[in-house]
């Protein structure tokens, strides 16, 4: 974790002091990566080494607990062939290859030796970053997200610093930050953010956009964030390399100044490092000192909601926000950012206003609305937003024309995996009628590809309904209510 005295006691150097704000209680852990599998390698010691990896990774956890002013000054040497290992393990054995055209399987083989002339490289200071390959994947708007695939061993080092770093930062980023975050998820996010506006003096929304926050992030700015708690320069190099090492579209290796690879295993954390620094520490600071109601913030990754008690606030913080964001290169999207009445008084201090319903405002795939309860309480409903599920429904009915020859069985096992997920995600208390448009939508497409294929004549919906009901998951709530895990997840 830092330069030793003796073999633990770690020798480190001042820093600017940290954050002191009240964080959340730790929630539970997420689930562990993959089983290894039967990777073409020894396991003897397997688990001696591991416990040595858990080890480094306690002590440097506590260390910044206990020192939040100080900084690491030696972590490289952490940088060992089993955590080297274990990151190869953490990677999804599927990926797409970058433009070394290596794979998980392929690495598997003859794994220690390549391990081990890996670690050696990186140690001498031999090893190369190499450009990330780019890759687009379709947006649910239509549009396309670029994405940067790097190469399988740089990858690999990528998950070995990010673990380290990981170790640190989690003793840092405050409580309302959910996204990339071990033992944080979406979930969490959303059940904050209803438990937050339910108990909290909510009444008004900004629902803030950062444009093109991963292509704009400033790596001077990123750098000097990384340095106020990085003292190692061998561990700044590394993030350096991979900052500067382009992307390769078209057999042409284009390199910039700003922005991370979106799609890169250390991307997700350089991204929660410069918000914290950029947004977090700023909105807790402003709502400590200068708001003069309640406050609530919660961020995933770049997407956030904040809650406010009254519009003056609101107004005030948001001009405050554009300037702060401008300062570190990033800017708002002014389409996209807007300020709503939003909470328990909302829709009837509207209607006395002579106003419509309250808005509605997005947030990690779901539509949040002001509801009311079957007992008349004040209830923020939460539905699939609308032009998601279409683009789902589309993908699966482009899907299943690349299928349509595949016996019924196999359509079914496929379908059947696709609508578990959507529901996994999806279903929520008060979303129940979103899944069932879902489960009709795709019963709609399934039946029109039959119809087309079919030499018999068309298939009747009575003969359908059978088909679906033996292979689609029927719609139901597989989410407990966001107060009752809250509760859990933050025990008071």
């Amino acid at each position: 974790m830092m330069h030793e005295r003796g073999k633990s006691d770690p020798a480190v150097v001042a820093m600017k002091p940290a954050n002191k704000a009240e964080r959340s209680v730790a929630e539970p852990v997420e689930r562990r990566a993959g089983t290894e599998g039967n990777a073409d390698q020894p396991h003897t010691g397997r688990t001696q080494r591991r416990e040595t990896v858990s080890q480094v990774l306690a002590r440097i956890r506590q260390a910044a607990r206990q020192r939040k002013k100080e900084r690491f000054t030696a972590l490289y040497h952490h940088i060992t062939p089993e955590l080297l290992r274990d990151a190869f393990f953490a990677l999804k054995r599927e990926a797409a290859p970058g433009v070394d055209g290596m794979t998980w399987q392929g690495y598997a083989t003859g794994l220690e030796n390549s391990l081990k002339d890996l670690h050696a490289r990186v140690q001498r200071g031999a090893y190369r970053a190499l450009p990330s390959r780019r890759q687009y994947i379709p947006k649910p708007d239509g549009r396309q997200r670029p994405l940067a695939v790097a190469a399988l061993e740089d990858k690999i080092v990528q998950r070995a610093v990010a673990t380290l770093l990981n170790a640190i930062y989690e003793e840092d980023f405050l409580g309302f930050s959910y996204g990339f975050r071990p033992g944080r998820g979406t979930h969490d996010a959303l059940d904050a953010l209803v438990v937050g506006i339910e108990s909290r003096k909510v009444n008004w929304i900004l629902d803030a956009d950062i444009r093109s926050f991963f292509d704009t992030i400033n790596q001077e700015w990123l750098i000097r964030f990384l340095e106020h708690r990085i003292g190692d320069r061998r561990i700044i190099r590394l993030i350096q390399k991979w900052l500067k090492a382009g992307i390769l579209e078209d057999g042409v290796v284009t390199t910039s100044e700003v922005g991370t690879g979106q799609g890169s295993v250390i991307s997700p954390l350089l991204a929660n490092i410069y918000l914290f620094h950029v947004l977090d520490l700023f909105t807790e600071r402003w709502r400590r000192r200068e708001a003069a109601g309640d406050m609530i913030i919660v961020r995933y990754a770049d997407d956030f909601i904040i809650g406010f008690e009254h519009e003056t606030d609101a107004r005030r913080f948001l001009d405050l926000l554009g300037e702060r964001m401008g300062k570190f290169a990033l800017a708002l999207h002014p389409e996209k950012t807007r300020l709503i009445e939003f909470g328990r008084h909302a829709a009837a201090n509207r209607r006395q206003r002579g106003l419509g319903k309250p808005e509605t405002f997005n947030f990690l795939g779901f539509t949040f609305i002001c509801g009311t309860s079957r007992r008349g309480r004040f209830l923020i409903k939460r539905k699939s937003r609308r032009d998601r599920m279409r683009a789902k429904l589309q993908a699966i009915k482009q899907e299943l024309r690349q299928r349509m020859h595949q016996p019924i069985r196999e359509q079914g096992k496929w379908l059947k995996q696709v609508v578990a997920g959507y529901f996994r995600y999806h279903a929520v208390p008060t979303n129940s009628h979103a899944l069932v448009q879902f489960r009709d939508g795709v019963t709609t497409r399934w039946r029109q590809l039959l119809n087309r294929r079919s030499q018999k004549g068309r298939k009747t919906w009575t003969w359908i309904a059978m088909l679906v009901d033996h292979w689609l998951p029927r719609p139901c709530i597989l989410h407990p209510w966001p107060n009752q895990r809250f509760a859990v997840t933050h025990p008071r």
